[in-house]
């Protein structure tokens, strides 16, 4: 068992000594700084988050609306989609080295820039842009890449036990108020407005969220990780560590079920309703629900309450799924889209919390949290991957509402993989954690 300190965290004058590994002087401050609150580093980190997510939110799902417009297939959004996720996981790799020996804020602001570049190709594509999917899907992958890479290292080095759970609740609850906003002004937009000139209206104002994303960037403090940076050390933890074989299965669970759910959820409702319009009031709701929810789980969460708080988020998502059984309706489609924006924070706070608590459980997994951040998106991305091509083999062979929904339901179990993965993890961080005597 390690010592505790005054912070709270274990071992944390060893994790903080200043060596040519350890966490930087800043990291250092940040972390003694508001024990059990946000500072403002924390703020302005969540402020752009939620640009980041809100400019997303905007044009995101109305991106797979336009490429089914354009060519009512299901195969060029899957593609798109999975080259998306093909190429945030290499540049989660790749990056890594950038991200641990020079300034990481460089990683996040690039990833905002490229983000609109790739905004700035939708709309010079037009109509074109269906043939060009897969290779869209590199350029916003790359941007995903290198912003959540830089995103979740800074997290992990402003952040700890004691306010994680805070922190992952705001951000929920703020990226949960842009996903209610940003696809309903991009609906009633499109809607009243020509299909060229809305589409053109939301892409634009998502290129200039991401500039100005940017601009509001460097007032974050420049980070600069030390060491040198290990290619295969994901490889070797998952070949030596049993603690982090369980949680790249969690992940790997969650992301099983969001890699398809992220983009075939808001193209059922499309389908069903023909109305962007109707789309935008859904994401409304929905997220109207999980921003209270978030709100709820950000200020009464505890962290002794991850294990059957995810279990009851997980077997909620999972079987909400089966309401497809019965009809594929708006109104279904609308209970589906409340109950998850329920249970989500359930599921995802336990998950997030847990797998960085994990990173921060020694010395030497301190040190090493940017591979450690890497390891964890590729868990993610395997998952995700992996649903993308089971829908892509399933819908080659039929694309009949029985075939979907079996398809659906079975990928739809993946909260529950990942919960019984992370439940061995549970109790095993909270004692490399322990709590701060009174």
């Amino acid at each position: 068992m390690h010592p505790k300190t005054k912070s709270g965290f274990p071992a944390i004058r060893q994790i903080l000594r200043q060596s040519g590994q350890d966490l930087t002087h800043q990291d250092r401050e940040d972390r003694n700084r508001g024990h059990g609150q946000l500072d403002t580093q924390a703020k302005l980190l969540l402020f752009v988050n939620v640009l980041f997510i809100t400019a997303g939110a905007l044009s995101g799902t109305f991106v797979n609306v336009y490429l089914w417009k354009v060519k009512s297939q299901f195969a060029p959004i899957a593609w798109y989609t999975f080259s998306t996720h093909l190429a945030g996981a290499l540049t989660f790799w790749l990056a890594g080295v950038w991200v641990k020996r020079f300034n990481k804020m460089n990683a996040l602001r690039l990833g905002m820039a490229i983000s609109a570049l790739f905004y700035l190709l939708v709309l010079v594509l037009g109509t074109k842009v269906v043939s060009y999917a897969a290779l869209l899907g590199l350029v916003q992958g790359m941007a995903a890449g290198f912003f959540w890479l830089a995103f979740n290292v800074v997290y992990f080095e402003i952040t700890g036990p004691d306010n994680r759970d805070l922190f992952n609740g705001w951000a929920g609850l703020l990226a949960s108020g842009g996903g209610m906003i940003a696809p309903w002004i991009s609906g009633y937009l499109i809607s009243h407005l020509s299909d060229a000139r809305g589409y053109t209206l939301i892409f634009t104002i998502s290129l200039v969220l991401f500039v100005v994303g940017v601009v509001i960037s460097f007032f974050l403090k420049k980070r600069q990780s030390e060491g040198s940076y290990s290619w295969t050390f994901a490889f070797y933890s998952l070949r030596k560590d049993t603690n982090w074989r369980w949680a790249f299965g969690a992940l790997a669970g969650q992301g099983l079920r969001e890699g398809v759910f992220g983009f075939i959820i808001g193209l059922m409702v499309y389908i069903a309703t023909k109305s962007e319009m109707t789309l935008g009031n859904y994401w409304l709701i929905t997220s109207a629900v999980g921003l209270g929810s978030y709100y709820v789980v950000g200020k009464w969460f505890k962290p002794s309450y991850r294990k059957w708080g995810m279990l009851c988020g997980a077997l909620v998502m999972s079987g909400v799924v089966s309401l497809f059984f019965w009809q594929v309706s708006y109104a279904t489609l609308l209970i589906f889209g409340a109950a998850v924006g329920l249970s989500y924070p359930l599921f995802s706070v336990p998950m997030i919390s847990t797998v960085f608590d994990l990173i921060g459980t020694n010395e030497e997994s301190a040190r090493n949290r940017v591979e450690y951040v890497v390891l964890r998106e590729f868990g993610l991305d395997a998952g995700r991957l992996l649903g993308i091509l089971v829908f892509l083999v399933v819908t080659s062979f039929s694309t009949t509402p029985i075939t979907l929904n079996w398809l659906i339901l079975l990928i739809g179990t993946g909260p529950l993989i990942a919960w019984f993965c992370m439940k061995r993890l549970f109790s095993r961080v909270e004692a490399s954690h322990p709590k701060e005597e009174n």
